[in-house]
C-alpha cells in the first residue's frame, strides 16, 4: 500500500540518454567519452575508438538473447563500469524484427508475423520496452549511466493543426521509438554544423566539419533534454560536450 511515509526529495541518478545520428557522425565516439563506459554491441562499429584501452566491449550479439544476457553480466556480477552502452539500437530493431518473423513459419515479413493485424509490430515493441526496462534496473542498482546510440532517419509529421513537416528520427519503427524517447532524460542529433554561402541561385550549404549536438525540443528533431538545453553544443572527439551535466547528476 502507498503511504506519506514513501515520500522522498528528488535525488541525485544516473544519465540515460539516446545520441541519434547518420553513420560516421560520432555517436560511438561521444558515447566513449562517457565514465567508465562498457559497450553492449549489436554491429561492429567500434573502428574509431580502438585505440582507446579504458572502453570495454562485448562480443557483437548475434541475437536478443545475447544482449540481455549482457545486461544481465552487468546487473549479477560485481564491476567498475559507469556507463553501459547500447551500440546500437536500430540494429537491435532489425534483429528483433527478424527473430519475431523467424518464430512464424507463415510469415515473411514483420507485418505478417504473429497472425498480422500489427501482432508482430507488439511482441517487437514488448522486447524493446523490457530492454529500457532492463537498462533502468542498471541505473537504479548499479548507479550506471546508460546510452543508447540509434541511426537516423526522416520521416513525414502531419500535425492536425499545421501542415506537414519534416523532421530527424530514429530508423525504426514508430512503435519501438518511444522506448527510446519518452522515458529518457536527453535525445540528441549529432550533425555538421552548416553555413549558407552565396545568394540566389548560387546559396549553398557548406560545413567546415565541424558537429553539433542538438538536444532541444526543435521541429526538425524529434530532440529533447530535461536540463534546461536550449542551444546546439559543439562536439569535439576528445571532450564529452554533456559532462557538465554528468556532473550534476552523480556529483
Amino acid at each position: 500500500m502507498m503511504t506519506l511515509d514513501s515520500l522522498r526529495a528528488p535525488s541525485k541518478r544516473p544519465l540515460i540518454a539516446t545520441i541519434v545520428a547518420d553513420g560516421g557522425m560520432g555517436k560511438t565516439t561521444l558515447a566513449s567519452l562517457f565514465p567508465r563506459p562498457v559497450f553492449i554491441r549489436t554491429e561492429d562499429g567500434t573502428k574509431s575508438i580502438e585505440h582507446r584501452q579504458d572502453v570495454a566491449l562485448f562480443p557483437v550479439s548475434k541475437t536478443s538473447q545475447e544482449v540481455f544476457e549482457a545486461f544481465g553480466a552487468l546487473l549479477r556480477e560485481d564491476h567498475s563500469f559507469h556507463t553501459v552502452v547500447l551500440d546500437s539500437v536500430t540494429q537491435l530493431a532489425t534483429m528483433v524484427d527478424a527473430e519475431v518473423v523467424a518464430a512464424d513459419p507463415k510469415a515473411k515479413s514483420i507485418n505478417q508475423a504473429a497472425g498480422g493485424y500489427g501482432a508482430g509490430i507488439g511482441q517487437a515493441a514488448e522486447v524493446h520496452r523490457q530492454i529500457r526496462e532492463v537498462a533502468g534496473l542498471l541505473a537504479e542498482q548499479k548507479h550506471m549511466n546508460i546510452v543508447f546510440l540509434a541511426h537516423a532517419d526522416t520521416e513525414t509529421v502531419d500535425p492536425p493543426d499545421g501542415e506537414a513537416f519534416t523532421r530527424y528520427a530514429i530508423r525504426m519503427h514508430r512503435k519501438y521509438v518511444s522506448h527510446y524517447s519518452d522515458n529518457v532524460d536527453l535525445v540528441g542529433f549529432i550533425k555538421l554544423k552548416r553555413y549558407t554561402t552565396g545568394d540566389g541561385d548560387t546559396k549553398k550549404a557548406v560545413s567546415d566539419g565541424a558537429r553539433i549536438l542538438t538536444c532541444y525540443p526543435t521541429p526538425s528533431h524529434i530532440s529533447k533534454n530535461r536540463f534546461g538545453i536550449t542551444e546546439d553544443i559543439i562536439f569535439t572527439a576528445d571532450a564529452n560536450p554533456l559532462a557538465d551535466y554528468l556532473e550534476d547528476i552523480n556529483g
